[in-house]
């Protein structure tokens, strides 16, 4: 089962993907966790990343659609969960292509449905109580960042919600509610 997990940052989309790692054997696709893998492995493609990189470019939709194209080879027990990647819909057409290229498909789309405000005050309280306790930090875990943050996803992600929707594929999920809670919705959308 393939699934992509949409949400603003900082809903959990992270939090959840690290549980159904657990708990159904799926592999993570975090674009960025790919991009630092691949930067350091070494490998032709590897290597362009860290060219990109190198020179503060951004990475093309091509490159990322290989490295995925690369990891979809792979082993996969209990499927793929897409973590920050489509963010476009150019990016949304070329991993329906991919996905059909390589005989697979996305059976799911869960969205993590958040309240903006809600959602800054914790990410700030959060960052705030890891201070407190001497944890690290993301340097981006304050509100002015945070609002920088949403307001790119709103830009660039939120039409994807209006794309998946029109193909019937769009599942919501209250992501302010208790991780637990937000595990069982979403073990319901899975298992449905």
């Amino acid at each position: 089962m393939n699934i992509i997990l949409l949400g603003p940052p900082g809903a959990g989309k992270g939090t959840q993907a690290g549980h159904l790692v657990e708990t159904r054997d799926m592999v993570q696709l975090s674009t960025g966790d790919m991009l630092r893998e691949a930067k350091t492995s070494g490998t032709e493609m590897g290597n362009m990343v860290a060219d990109v990189m190198a020179r503060g470019d951004l990475v093309t939709d091509e490159i990322v659609i290989g490295l995925i194209r690369e990891k979809l080879s792979g082993e996969n027990k209990g499927g793929f969960i897409f973590d920050g990647f489509p963010r476009t819909l150019e990016q949304a057409d070329a991993l329906d292509q991919l996905m059909s290229e390589t005989g697979q498909s996305i059976d799911h789309v869960i969205e993590l449905r958040v309240n903006d405000e809600v959602l800054v005050d914790r990410i700030v309280g959060r960052a705030e109580d890891a201070r407190k306790a001497g944890q690290p930090v993301r340097a981006d875990d304050n509100e002015e960042s945070l609002k920088i943050r949403l307001m790119a996803y709103y830009k660039q992600t939120s039409p994807l919600i209006g794309y998946y929707y029109a193909k019937g594929m769009l599942k919501q999920v209250d992501g302010l509610a208790e991780i637990n809670a937000v595990q069982t919705s979403i073990a319901a959308v899975l298992d449905a």
